[in-house]
């Protein structure tokens, strides 16, 4: 059994939020000159390079890793994530970082809210409490603008939902099959359904867009390997309220360097919703414990 290292765990995913929220400013840089599906199938293309080299490198190979039981639960996971990412940087373009970002920080609330009809698990009523709190929210974060009646903002909505169901099927595959083998079917799977449609969507990149593009996959690749430390060495409920900061993180690169807005009733409602979401991990974890 690997030695548990809480706050080195902490430490870990609190530089794993950073790296994502980096990675996104990327992809809506990338996004907003090229074709959506290109930019993320090229980012697919890194990642199922990583996560085959890194079940090569481990006991048992890539035939250990991608043994499942449930190969149509996982292809199925693998193809949702490919979709959701995809869904989620079109929201980067359409919102900006902070607005995407503060819709899409609901995902939590929506595993809690599908774990019952997905997985069968019991929530009581404090959860649904805060789960709806966590929507009045995400209605805080709309009401100002145009946005709440627009496709932008359910385009957000739609990425988190995909995100959380994501989420549950992982946890509902774990049940069977490793960590190795569903990281293995999330890069292999989502890189198999985007590369045809990548290929045909082609457009000619620029040379320092290459570089922007070479940096969103290294990092990308990094982030994940960080994300996998993080699992070994702490709990998972212990680290899980510190990937909230994604949000702070994406937020601020959004204000001083992409230079949008964060508006007054933006910040109150993600408030709300992190809140929200931080009482229902607090509360599964007791629930568990």
């Amino acid at each position: 059994m690997r030695e548990q290292n809480t706050r080195a765990g902490i430490w870990l995913m609190v530089l794993v939020t950073f790296i994502f929220a980096v990675q996104d400013a990327i992809s809506r840089h990338l996004a907003a000159e090229y074709n959506v599906i290109m930019v993320i199938t090229i980012r697919y293309w890194f990642f199922a390079a990583f996560v085959i080299a890194v079940a090569s490198r481990a006991a048992g190979g890539i035939r250990a890793a991608a043994r499942t039981s449930q190969l149509g639960v996982q292809i199925f996971r693998g193809v949702l994530l490919a979709v959701e990412v995809c869904v989620m940087v079109l929201a980067f373009v359409l919102l900006g970082l902070v607005q995407a970002h503060a819709v899409f920080a609901c995902y939590p609330l929506l595993i809690a809210a599908l774990s019952g009809p997905v997985l069968g698990e019991k929530v009581g009523w404090r959860r649904w409490a805060a789960i709806g709190v966590g929507f009045v929210g995400i209605m805080v974060i709309l009401r100002p603008g145009f946005a709440v009646f627009s496709p932008a903002a359910l385009v957000a909505l739609v990425s988190a939902f995909a995100f959380a169901l994501y989420g549950l099927l992982t946890r509902y595959v774990g049940r069977k099959d490793s960590t190795a083998t569903s990281f293995f079917w999330t890069g292999v799977a989502g890189a198999a359904v985007l590369t045809p449609v990548g290929l045909y969507l082609w457009e000619p990149m620029s040379g320092p867009d290459w570089v922007w593009m070479g940096t969103l996959c290294c990092s990308a690749a990094f982030g994940h390997w960080c994300l996998i430390r993080v699992y070994e060495i702490a709990e998972a409920s212990a680290v899980q309220p510190f990937a909230y900061l994604q949000l702070v993180f994406a937020s601020a690169i959004g204000v001083f360097v992409l230079g949008e807005t964060l508006e007054p009733w933006t910040a109150v409602g993600a408030a709300i919703v992190v809140s929200a979401g931080l009482f229902t991990l607090i509360r599964a974890r007791k629930v568990a414990g």
